[in-house]
């Protein structure tokens, strides 16, 4: 009823520019959208790139000296032993590069959303040095975990790390396999 009412009161050549208007600025607003889309995209593929490659130069080549640039000084982990800033975590890394100093670290999956990365991965090492008190056992190990990272600016500001400790002590001799 409004529209006959409408086209009653206002010119045929008017409404068809309104008309046409209201298309445009629906074109406008769903390119608008879309490349909105295409940014977030390219920023989630930045950002697992991001740490795929922050996997392979710092914990593959144990390369302790690249701490500052893939991390923020106000860095934080949480963990299962708790929370650590980057200083300390820092000194962790730097012990798992001592007692596993042929740690590899396969990523099996990476998952993007907005500015987090989700990592599931596979470690494979051999304890060659002191680790957290234990004695080197020359056991190899393969360990298995998962990491959320939340990426500001480029670093790596906070992580969430899940990983399988109760198996790493066990392939250590620490603790015995479950069933002895």
């Amino acid at each position: 009823m409004i529209y006959t009412s409408l086209i009653q009161v206002i010119p045929i050549s008017i409404l068809k520019q309104i008309i046409m208007k209201k298309y445009v600025f629906t074109l406008i607003a769903f390119s608008l959208m879309a490349g909105a889309a295409c940014q977030e995209k390219s920023d989630i593929e930045k950002n697992k790139a991001f740490i795929k490659t922050f996997t392979e130069n710092f914990w593959n080549k144990h390369d302790i000296s690249l701490f500052e640039k893939y991390f923020t000084t106000d860095f934080v982990i949480h963990g299962a032993a708790g929370e650590q800033n980057a200083e300390q975590y820092k000194g962790t890394c730097q012990a798992y590069f001592a007692a596993f100093p042929d740690m590899h670290i396969t990523t099996d999956d990476l998952l993007a959303e907005g500015n987090k990365v989700v990592k599931v991965w596979t470690s494979n090492c051999t304890s060659k040095g002191e680790f957290m008190g234990i004695p080197p056992t020359g056991n190899p190990m393969v360990i298995k975990g998962m990491e959320v990272f939340r990426i500001d600016d480029g670093k790596i500001a906070e992580i969430w790390v899940s990983m399988d400790n109760l198996g790493m002590l066990q392939q250590l001799g620490v603790i015995p396999p479950m069933g002895e």
